[in-house]
């Protein structure tokens, strides 16, 4: 059974600690550097990228985090933990400082404010049972990938699920689709 941990500083981890539940793994929810010890993956959640970085400065998990990211730990980082994993954010704010782990630059809320928020079927290259329900809240756009990035899924010919090594990166919230296959993805990295 895999360990899987998920960034609780804000945020939806709930939805992705029960969606890797289902699937059978072992869930900690991560709030301090002590609580990576032993994951066997990480989830940087979903809510709000400013928030969500100034607290990962707070609670000292910062380095910790991108420490186990760069080294190759299996990743989902969706929506905003996609803005606070990326090597360029746009918009964001001037204090603003992502980790640099994954090489994409982002826009956030490119898509538009809260009304804006959309659902659309998404294509996952590879992914068998038929379009992936994709739930976009604010969602940011992937406006540029380096080298390294594999493009799994666009929307409108952009992309919106990417691959960077055992790193995946969603601008939308597959923890809100009630479909594990995006989850699954992850653990068959572990």
């Amino acid at each position: 059974m895999a360990k899987v941990g998920v960034v609780a500083l804000q945020g939806a981890f709930r939805e992705h600690r029960e969606a890797f539940a289902a699937l059978g793994a072992e869930v900690v929810e991560v709030r301090t550097p002590a609580d990576l010890s032993g994951v066997e993956a990480v989830v940087l959640p979903g809510g709000e990228s400013t928030t969500i970085t100034r607290l990962l400065d707070l609670s000292g998990l910062r380095e910790p985090v991108r420490q186990c990211l760069h080294a190759g730990t299996p990743a989902l980082l969706t929506c905003a933990g996609l803005i606070v994993a990326a090597a360029e954010v746009l918009d964001g704010r001037p204090d603003q400082v992502p980790l640099g782990v994954l090489a994409v630059r982002v826009r956030r809320n490119a898509y538009g404010r809260q009304r804006e928020s959309f659902e659309a079927p998404v294509r996952i290259a590879g992914l068998a049972g038929g379009p992936f329900p994709g739930v976009f809240i604010r969602a940011p756009v992937i406006e540029a990938t380096g080298p390294d990035v594999e493009i799994l899924a666009r929307h409108a010919g952009t992309p919106v699920l990417v691959r960077q090594g055992r790193l995946f990166g969603a601008t939308f919230h597959p923890e809100l689709a009630g479909d594990l296959r995006v989850h699954q993805l992850v653990l068959q990295e572990v």
